[in-house]
């Protein structure tokens, strides 16, 4: 497992020196990245990468308990982008836009940015290709802050980068041979009829 990982930590740094990742805009007040890279993989694979497997590609060293395991993704109104360690619980971001396979919106703070008090949209946007497709991690976030964090802007831009890196190396290894682009994106909602068994959509 610790193979496996560091492993994929090197392919993601060698897949960030060629992706296109660049700081938008930034003022004292907020920023906007934008990281794109290109994988062979369908989008609708790509797709379940990200919302079924993240436990498995996400940087550990971006985590807040040191276990990419931890980390869980609900991709449906409402649910969940969490890390879960027994009782250390952390809500990274909440789910408020899924188009399987096309776009995932996250609203939050990520990393030290949910203690400042920042909120930000993050937007994965899968597009289909002739050879592959095209994965575009966005993120825009405004807030307060006391101090100028305009030069902290760069770090975050290298960080997004890692991550849609990871993800592109995961879809690049043989680790993905069990996943079926023909299946679900994501499971079906379950719900209770009044009076009735509870059903699946």
């Amino acid at each position: 497992m610790h193979i496996r990982c560091t492993l994929l930590a090197t392919a993601a740094l060698l897949l960030c020196s060629t992706a296109q990742a660049r700081v938008v805009a930034a003022d004292a007040n907020g920023f906007l990245l934008q990281n794109t890279v290109e994988v062979k993989a369908p989008r609708t694979l790509a797709w379940q990468a990200l919302v079924g497997r993240i436990d498995h590609w996400w940087p550990a060293d971006h985590t807040w308990f040191g276990s990419a395991g931890n980390l869980s993704l609900s991709a449906r109104a409402g649910g969940c982008f969490c890390e879960i360690d027994d009782d250390r619980q952390v809500e990274h971001m909440r789910i408020v836009h899924a188009d399987p396979g096309r776009l995932l919106r996250m609203q939050g703070g990520l990393g030290p940015l949910q203690g400042m008090g920042w909120q930000g949209a993050l937007d994965w946007i899968f597009e289909e290709l002739p050879q592959g497709s095209r994965i575009t991690l966005r993120y825009q976030a405004g807030g307060y802050s006391p101090q100028d964090i305009t030069a902290f802007v760069e770090v975050i831009d290298k960080v997004q980068a890692q991550q849609l890196g990871a993800l592109a190396s995961y879809l690049a290894s043989d680790l993905t041979t069990d996943m079926n682009p023909a299946q679900p994106a994501h499971p079906p909602v379950r719900r209770k009829r009044r009076g009735g068994p509870v059903t699946a959509d």
